[in-house]
């Protein structure tokens, strides 16, 4: 490795950090390049100072001895790679990108070589080196696909609109109230958020069915609809709802009522689905 490699990599080491403290072994090793959920998507992006279309033209493996912190089933890279397109960020950026990558150890030569490759960098700027660019987590680089473009600029469509939802700070309330006919009722999942409140409806009808859904506002719509998967909207509740109502939540009712508000709850955690991430 050449002086100047060296020293770039010196200086990037000692500002990179594990990747998530605590994580279990299995799971840091399942993180690479090539995997990637909506989620690790989103909160990339939220974290990202700068987003990068880039291709690899050079990888090379760091030496133990200049790797500094890293996770023991990760190996570092340095990375060269040319900008094809920046996708987020208010400042410019060069056409030529120096970066410190962790890939997993367990990978093969082949699979851990991306020269030639695109992919996505979601990083932040290097005080006085243009050049060079600081991943907000050292493994924040995902392949290329087309998928994975329309995705991520979905993703940023939607964390930059007016209009956006935000994410669930706390169940406040809930509620049942039967209807007039058998089998007919109305819940009502009162809910804080980032930028207000919102509110989640589960309605009952006389033949047995329910239907949900989710207004971001202060006043629930009429006919409120479920958020569509791998949406914001979906994120925001399926990731900071907790797994059960917290004993603070003020529930409203008969304790029959109360059984039944806490059903729906849970109908409405299992309708959303797993927060996955990688």
């Amino acid at each position: 490795m050449s002086n100047r490699i060296a020293n770039l990599v010196a200086g990037l080491a000692a500002s990179i950090c594990l990747i998530v403290p605590g994580f279990a072994e299995a799971e840091v090793r399942a993180l690479s390049a090539d995997r990637g959920t909506y989620v690790d998507t989103v909160e990339l992006s939220k974290k990202a100072e700068l987003i990068v279309l880039a291709r690899v033209t050079h990888m090379e493996p760091v030496t133990p001895a200049n790797s500094g912190s890293l996770s023991p089933v990760h190996r570092r890279y340095y990375a060269e790679a040319n900008t094809r397109a920046l996708l987020y960020g208010q400042n410019g950026i060069g056409g030529s990108l120096r970066y410190l990558v962790d890939l997993p150890a367990d990978a093969s030569p082949s699979a851990a070589d991306l020269t030639n490759k695109d992919i996505f960098l979601f990083a932040s700027h290097v005080p006085g080196r243009p050049a060079e660019l600081k991943l907000v987590e050292p493994t924040a680089q995902q392949l290329w696909s087309p998928e994975r473009e329309s995705r991520l600029r979905a993703v940023l469509r939607s964390l930059v609109s007016p209009r956006r939802s935000a994410p669930v700070t706390r169940v406040r309330e809930l509620a049942f109230v039967p209807g007039s006919l058998a089998g007919e009722g109305l819940t009502q999942i009162f809910l804080d958020t980032k930028k207000g409140r919102a509110t989640i409806s589960v309605r009952h009808q006389p033949d047995n069915r329910k239907t949900w859904g989710v207004s971001f506002t202060e006043v629930a719509g009429r006919d409120p609809l479920p958020p569509a998967q791998e949406t914001l909207e979906w994120y925001d509740l399926a990731c900071f709802l907790p797994p059960s109502p917290p004993q603070s939540a003020y529930v409203s009712g008969t304790f029959a009522a109360k059984q039944q508000a806490y059903s729906d709850y849970r109908m409405v955690l299992a309708s959303l689905g797993p927060c996955e991430r990688s």
